[in-house]
């Protein structure tokens, strides 16, 4: 059963006012359901911490960890020096909160420090872990935290491109055989909606770039036209590289779901893809799920240095679909 982050929270606020709080938790979700809303107000629970100050990393005795090195994955120096603070007194008798956030990226390495931790977790001190594929981590640690999974919110609605991914993703998986010119078209089909959002956010501010030459040409100097231009194409890349994060999320929550049903996890992030990810999951090993998430974990950050965008999303498409 899912949790709004309020129910969670109360819940949360029941247990502490009885002494029940457990040492450690699994907050779980999809995208904007409120993992880290949640973990703020249960740090400010727990030790008095301001909310608006626990991500900001200024708020006394609570500790954060999460994805920072070139890989986007948590590596075990970062638990290592987590596990450094949370031996340290907290101050004016506040409680040390830990929050690992995306904590299914830790490499196998820092999973296993982590372990430690949870089985002989500090005095004083609530291990908060974030994930919204939470069945990527090892049972071992899943075993040692309570789970509370959040539920998605109401309002969410996918975007154009976003269900037209599922459908080519839902056709893949249904009708294809797994063979290499399939993953080929799947690839190109993602680039076609990638090429799609890139033409409509040109478009859009090509027209409200123009608004400001027509109106402001004989007001101004051509200097601040020219850094208007500038201003436009920076903006234009940067909302598009934010369209193009959501699509990738959307294979995440698809194989996060494939990987659901593999192991026999009945909730699902994409509903009207339960045939597809379900017909995938019959197809390929946990092992060889897993394995597809790390691609993607690898595609995204590939896209994040200077590899070609094309080179990056072929790679990966072929590694990540083909059966």
């Amino acid at each position: 059963m899912a949790f709004t982050t309020k129910v969670a929270l109360d819940y949360l606020r029941g247990a502490q006012a009885r002494s029940r709080l457990a040492h450690a938790y699994l907050i779980t979700g999809a995208t904007g359901s409120g993992k880290r809303n949640l973990a703020a107000d249960v740090a400010h629970l727990v030790n008095g911490a301001s909310t608006g100050a626990v991500f900001a990393g200024s708020a006394p005795d609570v500790y954060l960890a999460g994805p920072e090195s070139k890989s986007r994955r948590i590596v075990v120096e970062q638990i290592r020096a987590l596990e450094h603070a949370l031996q340290l007194r907290a101050s004016d008798g506040r409680r040390k909160v830990a929050i690992i956030s995306e904590a299914d990226r830790m490499m196998a390495q820092a999973a296993n420090a982590f372990l430690k931790t949870l089985e002989e977790p500090p005095n004083n001190s609530l291990l908060l872990l974030l994930s919204a594929i939470p069945e990527v981590l090892p049972d071992t640690i899943r075993s040692r935290c309570l789970a509370i999974p959040l539920a998605p919110p109401t309002d969410a609605k996918l975007s154009d491109e976003a269900n037209e991914l599922l459908e080519l993703l839902n056709g893949h998986a249904t009708t294809g055989s797994g063979e290499v010119h399939e993953a080929y078209q799947l690839v190109q089909g993602f680039q076609r909606l990638l090429g799609r959002i890139r033409r409509s956010i040109e478009e859009e501010n090509d027209e409200a770039q123009q608004r400001e030459e027509t109106r402001y040409r004989n007001t101004t100097d051509g200097a601040w036209l020219e850094h208007r231009e500038e201003h436009y194409k920076a903006f234009t890349e940067s909302l598009y590289l934010h369209r193009r994060a959501e699509l990738v999320e959307i294979l995440f929550r698809w194989w996060g779901d494939v990987l659901r049903s593999g192991t026999g996890v009945p909730a699902r992030e994409l509903p009207t893809a339960r045939a597809s990810t379900e017909a995938s999951a019959r197809r390929l090993t946990t092992q060889e799920i897993l394995q597809r998430l790390r691609r993607l974990e690898e595609l995204r950050d590939h896209l994040g240095r200077n590899i070609p965008e094309a080179l990056a999303l072929e790679v990966a498409f072929l590694n990540i679909f083909r059966f």
